[in-house]
């Protein structure tokens, strides 16, 4: 596996090792030794989830507070997504700064986000499967948001605006000024 550093502190691309035939391929998605090793991050997952969305449904951007806050290693295993990473955490020099990447069951890339930051995806092809692990466990209570079209954050989201299939929650998410604090 071959980590990636991205612009926001704590986040990771992640390159797994494909080993493929004529037969098709095998991949090691996670293994804790070897992430650990390519990250230096210490992680332990406790809770896995999978979501199937059409093209151009645009999920989040959402995130856990407090001691909730949700850690999160994703990947795509149908399709293809637009995924992107807010930095919330407000000591962070990239705070309120986003990253995006293009992940896909073709390219086999995975994502990690650590605490402390809002997650969200637009779907790019007809409809994409969607897996991530978490190191914490859901809690209705601490589940919070920020608008994916907040001015301030100014992501450059690669579907227009009026062709995106966004849930009425999402639509109605505060901008990053009005937000709950993450921690």
């Amino acid at each position: 596996m071959k980590a990636i550093k991205t612009p926001l502190e704590g986040c990771f691309i992640l390159e797994p090792n494909v080993l493929r035939d004529n037969r098709g391929y095998f991949v090691e998605t996670f293994n804790e030794n070897t992430f650990r090793e390519a990250t230096g991050i210490s992680a332990h997952f406790v809770q896995d989830n999978q979501s199937f969305s059409s093209r151009h449904v645009l999920r989040g951007l959402h995130y856990q507070t407090g001691e909730h806050a949700q850690a999160k290693l994703i990947r795509v295993l149908t399709g293809s997504v637009w995924d992107v990473a807010v930095d919330l955490r407000p000591e962070s020099p990239t705070y309120g700064q986003y990253y995006g990447v293009e992940l896909s069951a073709d390219n086999m890339l995975q994502f990690y986000i650590p605490r402390g930051f809002a997650h969200g995806f637009v779907v790019l092809s007809d409809t994409a499967t969607f897996f991530y692990k978490c190191d914490n466990f859901f809690h209705k209570t601490a589940e919070a948001g920020v608008s994916y079209r907040d001015p301030e954050l100014a992501i450059d989201w690669p579907v227009l605006s009026h062709e995106l299939l966004v849930s009425e929650r999402d639509q109605n998410l505060p901008n990053l000024a009005q937000a709950t604090p993450v921690w």
